[in-house]
């Protein structure tokens, strides 16, 4: 046998078929490991397709509807995204059949589950305006054509809802009182629902997502900030429910359109009467937008904060909330 025929024989052969497929399994695409959460995005106050009463030069808006669009590229790309809340305020002023038909152009374009809310903006205000050009309270009727019109724009039963996911209990709530005079209140039948819900469900950690946040849970960093209209209404009614349902523990609001810059974003004072951290989220008229995540573990959630101009994730606001003890 000469030198080179040395080593052919079957054990040679199997030797080097198993190196051939190790060298073609560390080539080829490996299967993505099974996620261990479940990620939801969270976009506030939108305001489709851009509040001209507020942000006057055209040049700006441009760059707002830009920054809009760019946003939603962003999370399309995302490959472990479950779904996307909207909390309220989704069209831009008053919630014309106008606004509407934008907003739903615009999230046709999502490629991720939609779970939206109404905001004030969607139903508090009549299609007309005053006649020095200000907005006007809707009556009742006009409000719930407002709550209709949402409900078809987004193919909804009602404009509250429950899902479970991961373990969880998420109520998705809305403002729909006909009669209130606060920006973001909820019906005595909205209210009697919601606590049928949490009846029902002891065991689960709750997660609440409603337009507003609740009492007292930002720092008083401009005149607005923890006033009647600029929190979850009924307050005491809110209140009661939250202390006989120690699972609430989470509850997602927009409305106040707190940045990401602010100190009350990410801060102590997101606790509710020491159970629920308010996550609170930034509006969307704005040239960075920024969207908060809320990955659910089994036994915690993590919060992080996404600047969408930058493209980067701002490591100094991410959370953890832990769940509540049984």
């Amino acid at each position: 046998m000469k030198p080179w025929q040395r080593g052919r024989g079957p054990l040679a052969f199997i030797c080097m078929a198993v190196v051939g497929l190790c060298l073609l399994s560390y080539w080829l695409p490996q299967p993505r490991a099974a996620a261990t959460y479940s990620r939801i995005v969270l976009m506030a106050d939108a305001h489709l397709p851009v509040r001209t009463e507020v942000v006057q030069d055209v040049a700006k808006q441009l760059r707002i509807k830009a920054a809009k669009e760019k946003a939603l590229q962003d999370i399309n790309a995302w490959e472990d995204v479950a779904q996307v809340a909207v909390l309220g305020d989704i069209t831009a002023e008053r919630g014309t059949v106008e606004e509407y038909a934008y907003a739903v152009r615009y999230f046709d374009a999502l490629k991720k589950t939609l779970f939206p809310i109404v905001g004030n903006h969607d139903y508090m205000y009549a299609d007309t305006l005053s006649e020095k050009g200000k907005r006007l309270r809707a009556d009742a009727r006009e409000r719930q054509e407002k709550l209709e019109r949402f409900k078809a724009a987004f193919h909804l039963p009602e404009v509250y809802y429950s899902k479970q996911e991961a373990g969880y209990l998420l109520l998705f709530l809305s403002p729909d009182s006909l009669d209130g005079k606060y920006l973001t209140e909820l019906s005595p039948r909205q209210l009697a629902w919601a606590q049928q819900q949490l009846e029902a469900k002891p065991q689960l950690p709750t997660i609440v997502f409603f337009h507003a946040p609740l009492a007292g849970t930002l720092a008083p960093y401009n005149k607005e900030a923890n006033t009647p209209n600029f929190i979850a209404q009924p307050e005491a009614a809110l209140a009661e429910l939250i202390q006989r349902y120690p699972q609430i523990f989470l509850w997602v609001s927009g409305h106040t359109h707190t940045p990401a810059t602010n100190a009350s974003f990410a801060a102590p004072v997101n606790v509710y009467a020491g159970q629920v951290t308010n996550i609170h989220n930034a509006d969307m008229d704005r040239e960075t937008i920024w969207t908060n995540s809320l990955y659910l573990y089994p036994d915690r959630v993590v919060v992080k904060t996404f600047d969408h101009k930058s493209g980067a994730w701002l490591e100094q606001l991410e959370r953890t909330v832990y769940l509540p003890k049984r």
